[in-house]
C-alpha cells in the first residue's frame, strides 16, 4: 500500500506474516468494500512497458519502449482507448493529457516537457519548454493557469509565477488547489486555489507533528497527506503515526478544513487503534482506511456523533474492520485458455498504490480499480437502528436499502418496538421536509421573477435519501399491512406513528394513507375505533376519504352519515355531495343541500329529474318536476322547459302520469 510507517514504527500484532488465519477471520462476512466491477485493464508493468497515472483525468498510461513500440491511455470513463506512439527520447518519467486531450505533455528530464498537439483535424505538432528553476518537479496540469498553451504557434506563454521554497506539493483536481510543503520541517503548508487563470494564495496552516521533533530535517512526508472534498468541503488528511496523547497508542487521521476563505482549522480526529502500514480513500464522503498488516479497512463518518476534546471532534470507525470483497480476475489470453477459472486476487498488495478519492491501481497485475461502498451488509454490522439512519441517509444509492430496513424492523424476527420505529420515521421525515421545504423556496423565488437576478440558483437536487409518503405507501407499509402477520393492535399504531411523524414535521399527509388505516381497522372489525379517528379528526377529511366512507355503508351503516359530514366540513365538495345523495335516491335530501348553500338556480334540472325518476316514486317525481318548473318561472316568466335543458322525455312522462292539464300554466302580471 501506498502509505508506511516513518522508520522504525512496530508493526501491528499479529500482521505481516504467518499462515493468514487470523487475517481470514477479520474479513469474513460482511464485506462492505468492494471493487468495482468492470475495472480498467492494461498492460502490466514490466522492463518494457512503464505505467503511468494521471489524478486529474483518472487515465491510466502504458508506455512500450519509451513510446516507440505504442502508448495506450485508459480511464474508467473512457470507452474507447487512445492509442499512439511517439518517437524514443530517452525514459518517460511522467506523462499526462491536458484535460479534454487536446495536448500531451511528457516529461523525460528535470529540466524540460515536451508537448504533441492532439486536436483533431491539425497536424501532430511537437514543442518543448525547458523549466525556469534548477529543476523541474513531477509534472502536472493546471489547466491554462500558470502557463498559456498555444498550441498553433507551438509555444508556451508564462502567465504567473510564485517564489517559494518548497519541500514538496500535491495537487487536489477535483478543488484545483495545489498544497505546498515549506520550512525545514515541512509541516507548514501553503495552499493555492486556481480558477479561470488566477491564482489565489490561502492561508497557510501548520499541521501538528506527533512531538518536537529531535532534529531539524523534514519531518512530514508527503506519503502521510492527502487532500479530499468531504460533505462539499475540503479537507487535508494527515495520517499521523503517532498519537499526540501519551494514553493512546494507535495511529489516527487527523483531518483539517481548508475553507476558500478564513484559516485552516483542525476539525476531526480519526482513531485508528492500530499500527503499521496503511492507506486512505474517500468514497461516498466516506473516509476509508486500509490497514495492510491485517489486511482488512475501516470507514469513518464525519458526519455522525463523535466526541468533542475542545478544539476537535474525535470519530472511531463507524463498523468493525472487514477485508475488500474477494475479487476474481479473468484469465488472459487465447480463447482455449480463458474457460479457465478466475484467479483470485491480492488483496491489500504491497504493489497497490491508491490515488484520491477511490482510486486502487495495481501494477504488477495491470488493473485499476474504483473502490465502492456496499450499503447491504452495514445492515447487519450496525444494529442501532438510528444510528444506522444516520448513516445511510448519507450514502448516494440508499433508498432502496433503507425501504428495506423500514420493512425488516416491522416484521419477525426483527421487529423492533414502536420508539425505535418511531426514531426511525423521524429522521426520514426530517430529509424529507428539508427537500420540501427547499423545492418551496425554489419555487417562491423562479414565481416572483428573482431567479434571473440570481443564476447561481439551482433547483434542489431530490437525493435517494428523500424518503417520501409514496416510497412508504408501496414499499413499505401496503406490503405490511397486507401480509398481516403482526397483531393488529401493532399495524394500527405503526401506521399512525407515521401520520403522527408527517403532522410534527408539518408534511401534509396524503390520503392513501389515511385509506391504509380504514381499510386496516375495517379489516379487523374495529368500527368503533374508525369512528373515534374520525370523530376527534385524528384522520383528516379529504374527498377520497369520504368516498371510502361511502362504500363502508353496507358493513358499517354509520359510515354514510360520517361521509358527508366530511363532505360538508371541506367546503368545495358540494358537486360530490349532491352526486352522494343522489346516488343514494335522496333527491329531496340533495335537493335541500343545495338550495341550502345557494346553488340551486344554476344546478341540472334534467339531473334532479333522472334520480327522481329512477327511484320510482310518483309523488317524488311530481315535487321534483315542479320545483323546476317553479324555478323557470321565476327565472325566466315561464315554466316550460328549454330546450338545451334536454328534459323532453321527462315532460313527457309527467304528462302520461299525471296529465296534460297538472303542467303549470304561465303566470301573467
Amino acid at each position: 500500500m501506498s502509505r508506511e510507517p516513518p522508520p522504525g514504527e512496530e508493526e501491528a500484532p499479529g500482521g505481516g506474516g504467518g499462515d493468514g488465519t487470523a487475517r481470514g477471520r477479520a474479513g469474513e462476512g460482511g464485506c462492505y468494500l468492494a471493487l468495482c466491477a468492470r475495472p480498467v485493464h492494461f498492460e502490466k508493468a514490466n522492463p518494457v512497458n512503464c505505467v503511468f497515472f494521471d489524478e486529474a483525468n483518472k487515465q491510466v498510461f502504458a508506455v512500450r519502449s519509451g513510446g516507440a513500440t505504442g502508448v495506450v491511455v485508459k480511464g474508467l470513463e473512457d470507452r474507447n482507448p487512445i492509442s499512439f506512439r511517439m518517437e524514443d527520447k530517452g525514459e518517460v518519467k511522467c506523462i499526462k493529457f491536458s484535460l479534454g486531450n487536446k495536448i500531451l505533455a511528457v516529461q523525460r528530464t528535470l529540466k524540460s516537457v515536451e508537448f504533441l498537439n492532439f486536436i483533431p483535424d491539425s497536424p501532430q505538432l511537437e514543442y518543448t519548454q525547458e523549466c525556469k528553476v534548477s529543476k523541474c518537479p513531477k509534472l502536472m496540469w493546471l489547466g491554462e493557469t500558470l502557463m498559456l498553451v498555444l498550441p498553433e504557434k507551438r509555444s508556451l506563454k508564462l502567465l504567473k509565477n510564485q517564489s517559494i521554497n518548497v519541500n514538496w506539493y500535491m495537487y487536489c483536481p477535483e478543488s484545483s488547489v495545489i498544497l505546498l510543503s515549506t520550512t525545514v520541517l515541512g509541516n507548514v503548508l501553503q495552499p493555492f486555489y486556481f480558477k479561470s487563470g488566477t491564482m489565489s494564495k490561502l492561508s497557510k496552516f501548520e499541521i501538528e507533528l506527533p512531538a518536537a521533533p529531535k532534529s531539524s530535517k523534514l519531518s512530514l512526508s508527503e506519503r502521510d497527506i492527502a487532500m479530499a472534498t468531504i460533505y462539499g468541503q475540503l479537507y487535508v488528511l494527515y495520517l499521523r503515526h503517532h498519537s499526540r496523547t501519551s494514553n493512546s497508542t494507535g495511529a489516527e487521521v487527523v483531518l483539517y478544513h481548508l475553507p476558500r476563505e478564513g484559516s485552516c482549522k483542525k476539525t476531526h480526529i480519526l482513531k485508528l487503534n492500530r499500527t503499521g502500514k496503511f492507506a486512505l480513500n474517500v468514497v461516498d464522503n466516506l473516509v476509508v482506511v486500509h490497514h495492510q498488516d491485517t489486511e482488512t479497512s475501516v470507514i469513518f463518518d464525519i458526519k455522525l456523533k463523535g466526541e468533542f476534546d475542545g478544539s476537535a471532534t474525535i470519530h472511531q470507525f463507524v463498523l468493525p474492520p472487514r477485508s475488500i470483497q474477494p475479487y476474481q480476475m479473468p484469465v488472459a489470453g487465447p480463447a482455449s485458455v480463458t474457460s479457465q477459472s478466475p484467479v483470485p486476487c491480492k488483496l491489500y498488495s504491497s504493489s497497490w498504490i491508491v490515488f484520491q478519492p477511490d482510486i486502487i491501481i495495481s501494477a504488477s497485475e495491470g488493473y485499476l480499480w474504483s473502490l465502492q461502498v456496499k450499503l447491504e451488509p452495514v445492515v447487519n454490522l450496525l444494529l442501532d437502528k438510528g444510528k444506522l439512519m444516520d448513516f445511510l441517509l448519507q450514502r448516494k444509492e440508499c433508498k432502496m436499502v433503507i425501504l428495506s430496513v423500514c420493512s425488516q424492523m416491522l416484521s419477525e424476527p426483527e421487529r423492533g418496538s414502536l420508539s425505535v420505529i418511531a426514531t426511525v420515521f423521524d429522521k426520514l421525515n426530517h430529509e424529507y421536509k428539508k427537500y420540501l421545504e427547499a423545492e418551496q423556496s425554489y419555487t417562491m423565488v423562479v414565481e416572483a421573477g428573482l431567479s434571473r437576478s440570481n443564476p447561481l440558483l439551482k433547483r434542489p437536487v431530490r437525493t435517494q435519501a428523500v424518503i417520501d409518503q409514496s416510497d412508504m405507501y408501496t414499499h413499505v407499509l401496503s406490503v405490511f399491512t397486507e401480509k398481516k402477520e403482526a397483531p393488529h393492535k401493532f399495524t394500527i399504531a405503526v401506521l399512525m406513528e407515521y401520520i403522527r411523524s408527517l403532522n410534527q414535521f408539518q408534511i401534509a399527509v396524503q390520503h392513501y394513507l389515511y385509506e391504509l388505516v380504514v381499510k386496516t381497522l375495517v379489516q379487523h372489525n374495529l368500527f368503533y375505533m374508525l369512528h373515534q379517528f374520525l370523530q376527534y379528526h385524528v384522520l383528516s377529511d379529504s374527498k377520497p376519504l369520504a368516498c371510502l366512507l361511502l362504500s363502508l355503508e353496507s358493513i358499517y351503516p354509520p359510515a354514510h352519515q360520517l361521509s358527508l359530514d366530511m363532505l360538508k366540513r371541506l367546503s368545495t365538495a358540494n358537486d360530490e355531495i349532491v352526486e352522494v345523495l343522489l346516488s343514494k335516491h335522496q333527491v329531496l335530501a340533495a335537493l335541500r343541500f343545495i338550495r341550502g348553500i345557494g346553488g340551486h338556480d344554476s344546478i341540472s334540472a334534467r339531473k334532479f329529474l333522472d334520480a327522481a325518476k329512477q327511484a320510482e316514486d310518483d309523488m317524488l317525481f311530481y315535487t321534483i318536476f315542479r320545483f323546476f318548473e317553479q324555478r323557470n318561472q321565476r327565472l325566466r316568466g315561464n315554466p316550460s322547459f328549454t330546450p338545451g335543458e334536454h328534459c323532453e322525455e321527462h315532460v313527457t312522462f309527467f304528462k302520461q302520469v299525471f296529465g296534460e292539464q297538472a303542467l303549470m300554466k304561465p303566470t301573467t302580471f
